[in-house]
């Protein structure tokens, strides 16, 4: 196998065994040595591709994180277009259904929200990098086009609040998933996933004060 190969499939290996590391200790926990015993290379290898472990820590969710955020992203749109014509509930549902009934596999939703949650309770550069590049355009793009199709002056305040709801609504369905279902006895399949999503859909409705009549 040419150098440049070898050298490719180490870092892909590298960020591969840091994700999960990170994801399942967080950044503070986990030592450049124990990657590199887990991911069976040595410490030049880390240094010669990312120099420090905080580099390393931001290519994870670079070439991670970020490009599963955009797939969910683009679920959402997708949905959208697919609509003759939009109104509140669509908007709201295919929110809903991008995280919900979306693109990520179960493993890949554990470590994109275990990433996510350490970072909101312990904040670094990351944060900065995931705020800026996927929270804030992605919230921007959700309120523009909801607000587009609301029949009511909302605030522009009033209008983040909104966003934030129902984010954390979506958010919590589909990464709280162990308490959920321990809570209703219910397993994530597709028809109960399909079930979140009208509730989470309907519950927005009320609180935005819109009828599912205007779907």
């Amino acid at each position: 196998m040419p150098r440049e190969n070898r050298e490719e499939l180490t870092k892909e290996r590298i960020l591969d065994t840091a994700e999960v590391l990170f994801a399942q200790k967080g950044y503070r926990a986990v030592s450049v040595r124990e990657i590199t015993s887990a991911a069976r290379c040595n410490l030049a290898a880390v240094n010669y591709h990312f120099g420090k472990k905080e580099n390393l820590y931001l290519e994870v969710f670079r070439s991670r994180w970020v490009p599963r955020a955009t797939r969910i992203r683009e679920s959402f749109r997708k949905a959208v277009a697919g609509q003759d014509s939009l109104s509140p509930p669509k908007v709201v549902r295919a929110l809903a259904q991008a995280f919900v009934e979306g693109p990520l596999s179960d493993e890949e939703r554990l470590r994109h929200s275990q990433l996510m949650t350490r970072e909101m309770t312990q904040p670094t550069r990351a944060f900065e990098l995931v705020a800026q590049e996927v929270i804030q355009p992605f919230f921007k793009e959700f309120a523009d086009k909801l607000r587009s199709v609301q029949t009511d002056e909302v605030g522009q305040e009033q209008m983040l609040l909104n966003t934030f709801s129902i984010f954390s609504m979506v958010l919590y369905f589909n990464f709280a998933r162990v308490a959920v279902s321990r809570l209703t006895g219910r397993e994530y399949n597709t028809a109960f996933r399909a079930r979140l999503v009208e509730q989470i859909t309907q519950f927005s409705l009320q609180g935005l004060g819109v009828s599912e009549m205007e779907a």
